[in-house]
């Protein structure tokens, strides 16, 4: 039986995603967020030791990373499904997609919510006004111009086609799904870019999308 360590709100949701493509059985063992810090619960560390999730059990094999663990499941129980053919453009371009997710996009998704924080969060009066304007000098001359960078060229390619490995559905695009809905959530994807608005509607009306939400409890990211 394959374990999710499923964490809320996190890339673990993408891999629920794909364990309901696949028709795969699947155990899900949870863990909630330190409310304060965000931060996952030190419990994880217990099944690996960078204490991040997802983490998937299989058998003997202890895998981490999202991208690692969604070859791996494609590889293994996808009998030719959601994986274009080896030796084509769509195969390339599946490969690319599978490492640009976290290796380009996550990045400055991130630094912007690490920026946000500092700009919200309680400091003493006079240290509060400088915080706050090195965050958002920092957010307007160089965060958010990354990110809209990314969503317009991810909006191009949708442009060519309905999916970003190319005319099917496939992993490549579960694994793009977490950052495009960072992006809606606080990136600013919004009806500006109406071909990755529609990616996101399509994906979301999934069956399995939404068997896998129903699994994996209350995805804030959505919101």
């Amino acid at each position: 039986m394959i374990t999710v360590h499923h964490l809320n709100n996190s890339r673990s949701q993408r891999v629920l995603w794909l364990l309901e493509e696949l028709g795969l059985e699947y155990e899900i063992v949870r863990y909630e967020r330190n409310p304060k810090t965000m931060l996952a619960p030190p419990e994880l560390k217990q099944v690996h030791r960078l204490g991040k999730s997802p983490v998937v059990v299989d058998g003997d094999a202890v895998l981490a990373e999202s991208g690692a663990i969604i070859e791996y499941l494609v590889e293994k129980y996808g009998d030719g499904r959601l994986k274009p053919a080896a030796g084509t453009q769509d195969k390339l371009r599946w490969t690319y997609f599978l490492h640009y997710a976290e290796g380009s996009m996550m990045a400055p998704l991130l630094m912007k919510l690490v920026f946000d924080r500092i700009e919200s969060s309680p400091a003493p009066f006079f240290v509060k006004p400088i915080a706050r304007g090195i965050a958002r000098k920092v957010k307007g001359s160089y965060i958010q111009p990354q990110i809209d960078q990314h969503l317009a060229f991810l909006e191009s390619e949708l442009g060519r086609r309905d999916w970003f490995a190319g005319a099917e559905f496939s992993a490549a695009d579960i694994q793009m799904s977490f950052p495009l809905e960072a992006a809606a959530a606080r990136g600013g994807l919004g009806s500006g870019y109406p071909k990755l608005t529609a990616f996101l509607a399509r994906i979301h009306a999934r069956p399995a999308y939404q068997r896998a939400l129903e699994r994996g409890g209350p995805y804030e990211l959505l919101r």
